[in-house]
Order: C-alpha cells, then structure tokens, then sequence
C-alpha cells in the first residue's frame, strides 16, 4: 500500500525559551546543517550560541506566533488537509526538527498498512541542510523502526513547470495593486562551502558567476544553480525586464563565507538607488515561517523604511494556496497510479 510523508523544517512547541532551546540544539548540532567535527559544532552551539540564541529566537517567534500555534506548523498542516481529500492514498505530515517528527509521521502511515511512502520534503530547492539530512534522517529511522517500507525520494522541484506557474501566478496576485519599482526574490543563504560538498563533480561549483548557467551534472544538487533556476523561469512567465527584479540571499550566521548577495546589506541600499517600493518573495520556502513572517516582514520592512524606502509588500509563501495544493496532489496521484 502506498502512502506520503511530507516533511517541513519544524518548529519550536512554543515561542518560550524553554521549548526554543531544545528545538535550536536539534536543529544546530544537525552535522548537516553545520557541518564540522562534532566536537567543535558542540562547542560552537552549546557553548556559545545557545547561551544567547534561545532567549533572541524566543522574542523573535513571539511576534509572529499564531493563536493555533506556529505559522509554518498550522500552514503546512492546511496543506496536507488540502491535499488529502484530492488523492486515494494517505498522507501525513512529518518536521525534521521538534515534536512532530519524521518516526511519527512513519509510525502514522505504518499504522493504516503503508509500505511504499513517497518522502516528500518541501522545499523547492536542494540543499544538504534542507533536503539531504530530510532524506538521511528518515533512511536511519526505516532501517530501525520500519524494515518493511520503501521510500521514493521526491527530487528538488524547483523547475517543474506546474511549479513554476504556481509561484509565477501568487506573485502576480499579490502584485495587484501595488506599483512596484523592485521585485526581490530572497532566497534563505547558505556557507559556500556546502555548495561545494554537494558538487558531484566535484570540480563545476566555482560560484563565480558562470558556473550556474553551464551545463553540468552538478546543478542536479546545487542549491545556487536551483535558486537562479525558479528564479529565471518565473521571471519569464511574469515578462518582467532585467532592472526590475534581483537575488539575494537571507539568514547568514557570521565567521562563514555565505552565498552573496546578502538579502539586508541589498535592502538597506536600495532607497538610495530610487527603489521606493519594494516587493519581496521568498521562494525557498512553500510555508511561510520565522524567516519570512518575522525576518523579512517586519524587520526588513523597518530597516527599507529607515534608509527611505516608502511602500514594503512580503508576499506570502504558496502555503495552502489552492493551486499548489492541487498540483501537489497531482505529483502524488502521478506516482501512486
């Protein structure tokens, strides 16, 4: 019997620093996320990171918090509402990090007799602190709890064409209405260093401009190609001109090399160079969450009005967007045919 397990990030019980701490030493200590020896990574996270981290995540998931909960939990689980009663096989809802996790989600399908799961992480985009530890973690979690299933990995989707329309056509619904001077399409950022781990190549990811754009067996995992990927095609689908649009990347953590250019450092030049109206989408994510809700709506938002910009619009994540539901279930009645 077939199944689907989709899996988002996740999310902390609560906006407390009791339940954020926990929650940010699951994520952190994630030697996919950062990825040295783990001797050091405990040193870094525990004994530097966590000893402030908790209490400014804390206040920072305070302003965006849901009276159902947390936005990327509630919205992701819309989602699988949404897509359930379009497809003939059970789906259920996993995160990678906190409660709601990846053996739950298993154990779920496992219970309704599901052998054969589509694992089905949400992100567009690949990267290993995305995508491949989603895949390794559950792999770990078959193999000792759950023998008897097989996993279909769904791969990055960030050129599928029904995707592509999805974004394409959100972005334009949320555009009406608001004379932009700049579309930003901010990506979350990530060290350089990963992109040259996932390089199959080994050789191809030079991240010096052209490597993006010839062709290689590489950009199957590049997370840098993959951004300018959904980006270039949606911007076709929307016909917009070279100088209305750009790409930056968000959520850097310093002492490391990050993909450039930085979402903040672009923001806070652009009223200097005539940008007054702002629209900012954020396609790394398919729910809408702490780095959307809180790091671009509010605080970029602030930070462009303080440097002189006028009108600043964050334009939700497709989250339980009827479209993309659809099409979700369409890739899962594709393959559970």
């Amino acid at each position: 019997m077939k199944g689907v397990l989709l899996v988002n990030l996740g999310s902390p019980d609560s906006p407390q620093p009791k339940d954020v701490k926990p929650y940010l030493d699951e994520f952190l200590m994630d030697k996919y996320v950062i990825d040295v020896p783990y001797l050091l990574r405990a040193l870094l996270v525990r004994g530097i990171i966590l000893r402030k981290r908790p209490e400014e995540s804390a206040h920072a998931y305070s302003k965006i918090w849901w009276e159902e909960g947390s936005p990327l939990v509630v919205l992701s689980e819309r989602m699988q509402k949404k897509v359930q009663p379009l497809v003939n096989v059970p789906v259920a809802l996993a995160m990678r990090y906190g409660s709601m996790t990846i053996e739950k989600g298993l154990q779920e399908l496992s219970d309704k007799g599901v052998t054969d799961v589509m694992l089905f992480p949400l992100y567009p985009q690949y990267a290993m602190a995305s995508t491949l530890t989603i895949l390794v973690k559950a792999e770990e979690i078959r193999k000792k709890k759950f023998p008897h299933m097989k996993f279909t990995d769904v791969p990055a989707f960030y050129n599928k064409p029904d995707y592509i329309k999805n974004l394409a056509d959100s972005i334009q619904k949320h555009l009406v209405g608001f004379e932009y001077d700049h579309l930003l399409f901010s990506y979350h950022g990530i060290p350089e260093r990963h992109i040259r781990k996932t390089d199959v190549t080994k050789s191809h990811c030079k991240i010096d401009g052209s490597c993006c754009n010839t062709p290689s067996p590489a950009h199957e995992f590049c997370y840098r190609h993959q951004c300018y990927e959904t980006t270039k095609q949606v911007v076709k689908l929307l016909g917009l001109p070279e100088d209305k649009y750009s790409l930056t990347f968000q959520s850097r953590l310093a002492g490391d090399k990050w993909l450039e250019p930085y979402t903040d450092v672009e923001i806070d030049n652009m009223p200097a160079k005539g940008i007054k109206k702002l629209a900012v989408v954020t396609p790394a994510f398919v729910s809408d969450c702490l780095e959307t809700l809180e790091e671009i709506a509010m605080r970029a938002k602030e930070d462009f009005e303080a440097n002189g910009g006028e009108e600043f619009l964050a334009i939700p994540c497709l989250n339980d967007d009827d479209e993309w539901c659809q099409t979700v279930s369409n890739w899962i009645n594709d393959w559970a045919k």
